[in-house]
């Protein structure tokens, strides 16, 4: 199972909008995956197949051995679906 981690800047409310977000997406996409959400600092030291957070954040990540999924507003879920599945394989 895929492992995506949703990242803001404190790990608090708006991590948990675009977990539930791509919770939501993935769902729709029939892609079973365990999403958490968490802060920046955190994710950087876990392991995940996709980390889901803002261009500003994802640099904040270099080298992470997830795939970064850059999404830029959080409640547009069709732009998570469109980043998503430009990540996901098909």
């Amino acid at each position: 199972m895929l492992k995506v981690l949703c990242v803001c800047g404190l790990g608090q409310g708006t991590s948990l909008i675009l977990r539930m977000n791509v919770e939501s997406v993935l769902k729709d996409l029939n892609v079973q995956a365990d999403v958490e959400h968490t802060d920046v600092s955190t994710a950087s030291g876990t392991a995940a197949d996709f980390i889901v957070t803002s261009n500003e954040l994802a640099q904040s990540l270099p080298g992470h051995a997830a795939k970064i999924v850059v999404v830029n507003n959080y409640f547009d879920l069709d732009e998570i679906k469109s980043s998503l599945q430009g990540a996901l394989p098909s």
